[in-house]
């Protein structure tokens, strides 16, 4: 019996015995794992999750000028690739590549027309042997409407799980209106999640490019899926202040200036009056090949002398101070004159100067000595009295601008030690010398004497959306109630009067017999580096800075040429000339003038109303009663008009939501608003009434899509 139990205790003594050596094991694999291969398995780990999160990138916001025409969208575009790994290419014994194969290549090199048909069958052949996994079919990224036609090609419309094709979705920034306030409107990097890199789309970047979701990746039947789990947020929209025709016509009447001259650059903004909104903004530099192009954001961001349209500044300073009189006679000699060993000289030296003239016939002709000796005896004895008149007047004030790398005036003191200070500095600075300030500001101020003395910051963005509704508003801003007197203020607005008016006024190009102008010439040299100002280092800078119309004011313009390259340096004819077409035109455009008091001329007999356009209906009806036209029918926001010898009648023109609308009949202008509504990118031929297009009316388009319209 003892036997049996030395037995049975030696059994269990060696299980225990061995549980203990596993357990042990089990122990130490657990250490190992733990502490010595933890990164290895990790790894692993990570390579072979089934599940995992991934960023869903959300539609930045768009961008639309002031009447709400699509000025930036995102366009998805998209790279095509093969994956040849697919089990169906492979099954029984490869049958459906070898019977595809020939018809996919030839159907690809018909499309893209890149390569032949054997090269795309030799290069998918290639892929197909190797096993691999993304074989890039075309180099270049293709839109939605490209995509959709390669899916309907032999082998791709089977579906991706048969074909194996695969696609990367990337976004595209796209301005429909292409250079106009191109540089304002700014761009983004390649990479969109970067978001901006200049003008609006820097400044706004966080309420442009939303916030992205997540979807969850799993491995289902040996493939992928991804399922949203966190919706994206898209981005808000902007709506800016820009209006579209009247940037076209700075940009057109500007680019046509520094083409004649072969300026450097040049700059134009136009603004109006009350508000401060800026309605139009040009930045134009040459290229190497002679065109024009907005490369930059010179207009606030230029820091350079601005030369004679300074003077008004310090016209306003004395006179406001009380120093000087309007009518006091001044000394100018023949046109040169020292200023403590250095020759200030007047534009018309060589033509023995200007003589005896008064304050504002200095003003009028531009006369460098009579503007500085004003100065030079009333703040001689005491400069600093000078400038801290200007900075009253926020000359030197930094505002805060829409515009990423925006530059604030520097107008230096005499008691600033960074800055140096010369018995040459006062004069100087009087006529636009020793200071820098972008055109922007100088815009600013002349908008100030046009706004009754009211000096307001320009802005760029009227409001904010989301979803079409107004989630922030931007008002005016006042920097300074006024700027000086109501007297001073009227003696500087008669004085601008007479820049373009006076009989020796710098600017009688400028004068129109359409818009009464007011404004003031500059022409400022510019230092080229170590050469300085001396002959061969120097070139000049042109502008022309007013407003109109002058009796009531309701815009301020500038317009500044650099280093025009042909003809004799002149603010009037080169900048001024540019300014009175943005003038003319624009209140062409905005003014509601009354056709009675042109004269009829009755050999013109219609037996019928002219034609006109399909569009939107409060245009048609502005035309309809200024022109004295008969106008029956409907009243629908979007009609189509037909005539007769009697009236013109109006119908309804079908525009439903998120729906291609039957263009035909439509001038460009209102097709291209409705396309760009819907997200489409548009491709125009002729001129005209839209007579075809190729997306049929009533369906549901695809962001992104193209629609062709033929004009005639």
């Amino acid at each position: 019996m003892a036997d049996k139990r030395q037995d049975i205790v030696l059994r269990f003594g060696i299980v225990y015995f061995i549980i203990l050596i596993l357990f042990s094991l089990v122990i130490y694999k657990i250490v190992v794992i733990q502490f010595f291969e933890k990164k290895e398995w990790m790894a692993v780990a990570s390579k072979n999750n089934n599940k995992s999160d991934i960023n869903v990138n959300p539609n930045r916001g768009n961008i639309f000028a002031c009447d709400g025409r699509l000025m930036a969208s995102s366009i998805p575009m998209y790279n095509i690739y093969m994956d040849t790994r697919v089990p169906a290419l492979h099954n029984d014994t490869n049958k459906l590549f070898r019977e595809k194969i020939d018809s996919v290549s030839l159907s690809l090199a018909n499309y893209f027309k890149d390569k032949s048909k054997s090269e795309y069958k030799s290069m998918i052949t290639k892929a197909f042997r190797e096993g691999k996994s993304e074989l890039l079919l075309y180099p270049e990224r293709i839109s939605y409407a490209q995509l959709k036609d390669i899916r309907k090609m032999p082998l791709f419309c089977l579906g991706k799980y048969k074909s194996g094709l695969i696609t990367k979705e990337y976004l595209r920034r796209e301005k429909p209106f292409g250079s106009l306030a191109s540089r304002t409107i700014g761009d983004i990097y390649l990479d969109e999640s970067i978001g901006g890199k200049n003008g609006l789309e820097m400044f706004f970047n966080d309420q442009l490019k939303g916030k992205p979701g997540i979807s969850v990746r799993q491995k289902i039947a040996n493939r992928y899926e991804e399922t949203i789990q966190v919706e994206p947020v898209d981005g808000l929209d902007l709506v800016t202040t820009i209006d579209l025709n009247l940037q076209d016509i700075a940009e057109s009447a500007l680019i046509d200036s520094l083409k004649s001259f072969n300026a450097v650059s040049g700059y134009a903004i136009l603004m109006e009056v009350k508000s401060g909104e800026v309605k139009a903004i040009v930045n134009l530099q040459i290229n190497k090949d002679s065109t024009y192009s907005e490369n930059q954001n010179g207009a606030v961001s230029d820091l350079v002398e601005p030369g004679s349209t300074f003077k008004i500044a310090s016209l306003m300073a004395v006179i406001d101070d009380g120093k000087a009189k309007i009518t006091d006679v001044i000394h100018t000699g023949t046109g040169h004159f020292d200023f403590y060993g250095s020759d200030m000289v007047d534009h018309n030296a060589a033509k023995g100067g200007f003589g005896d003239i008064t304050l504002a016939e200095a003003i009028h002709g531009s006369s460098n000595i009579g503007i500085s000796k004003v100065i030079e005896s009333a703040y001689g004895q005491n400069p600093s009295e000078f400038v801290d008149k200007l900075y009253t007047m926020g000359l030197n004030e930094k505002m805060d601008l829409e515009i990423p790398g925006n530059a604030g005036p520097k107008i230096k003191h005499p008691k600033d030690k960074s800055s140096y200070w010369s018995k040459t500095t006062l004069p100087w600075m009087s006529i636009g010398y020793e200071t820098q300030i972008p055109p922007i500001y100088t815009l600013a101020f002349y908008n100030a004497i046009a706004n009754n003395g009211k000096l307001i910051r320009p802005f760029f963005v009227k409001s904010i959306l989301k979803n079409g509704q107004e989630l922030k508003k931007f008002e005016t801003e006042t920097i300074r109630e006024s700027i000086c007197k109501p007297s001073t203020l009227s003696i500087v607005k008669e004085t601008l009067l007479g820049v373009i008016e006076a009989e020796k006024g710098t600017a009688h190009n400028v004068h129109s017999k359409f818009v009464r102008i007011a404004g003031k010439t500059g022409t400022a040299q510019i230092s080229k580096g170590k050469i300085g100002y001396k002959s061969g280092g120097k070139t000049h800078q042109v502008s022309f800075c007013g407003y109109f119309p002058a009796n009531n004011p309701l815009y301020t313009c500038i317009v500044v040429i650099r280093e025009p390259r042909k003809g004799y340096p002149s603010g009037g004819r080169m900048a001024g000339s540019v300014f009175k077409t943005i003038a003319e035109q624009t209140m062409a455009l905005k003014s509601n003038l009354n056709p009675d008091g042109y004269i009829k001329d009755t050999s013109l007999i219609f037996k019928h109303l002219p034609s006109i356009k399909s569009g939107y209906f409060s245009s048609i009806e502005t035309i309809a009663n200024d022109l004295k036209f008969p106008l029956t029918g409907q009243k629908n926001k979007w009609v189509s008009v037909s005539s007769n010898e009697n009236a013109l009648k109006t119908e309804q023109f079908l525009v439903y939501k998120n729906k291609i609308p039957n263009l035909k009949g439509m001038g460009a202008k209102d097709a291209l608003f409705l396309v760009t509504q819907l997200g489409l990118r548009a491709q125009i031929t002729g001129r005209g009434k839209v007579i075809s297009q190729n997306l049929k009316p009533g369906t549901t388009p695809k962001y992104g899509d193209i629609i062709k319209l033929n004009f005639e």
